[in-house]
């Protein structure tokens, strides 16, 4: 298992215990060292853009005193919604790795496919920017999410 991921699942697991919402974890990576690590906070702050990503980019940018990530990279457990692959962009980050797709989402309940069936913007057009990776690992992390009964949804 890549070893980023690993720390993005972890995260994601960490949000889903502390009942934050949803199984999103993510982590920005320069120069092979981990600059900022976020889960979904969404449930928690009561706030719809508190996404794994957006909570990781805020985390490596207050870390690096920075706003400017060019040369970072993330991994992040569900393919980036529009938002947070706006963000991604916004802040520079040069590749993204993600473990479930946005298919998968929509499949544990998350209504992401629709944000990009109503959107001119496509990961189809962005393949040399987006990979897919650890897809097995991810998508167990998403089917022991499901098993949890008294889970809050977003």
């Amino acid at each position: 298992m890549n070893k980023f991921m690993k720390v993005a699942i972890e995260e994601a697991r960490e949000g889903i215990k502390q009942n934050h919402g949803g199984p999103f974890g993510a982590v920005v990576v320069k120069n092979g060292k981990v600059v900022g690590r976020g889960h979904n906070h969404v449930v928690a702050n009561n706030d719809p853009t508190c996404h794994g990503e957006i909570d990781a980019i805020r985390n490596a940018c207050k870390n690096l005193s920075t706003f400017d990530l060019s040369g970072a990279e993330i991994y992040t457990t569900g393919e980036p919604c529009p938002m947070c692959l706006g963000a991604i962009l916004w802040a520079n980050i040069s590749k993204i790795y993600y473990g479930c797709s946005i298919q998968e989402n929509d499949m544990i309940g998350f209504r992401d496919e629709v944000f990009y069936k109503n959107l001119s913007i496509s990961t189809e057009k962005m393949k040399d920017k987006i990979v897919q990776v650890d897809h097995k690992e991810c998508l167990k992390l998403f089917e022991d999410y499901m098993k949890i009964t008294n889970k809050t949804m977003y």
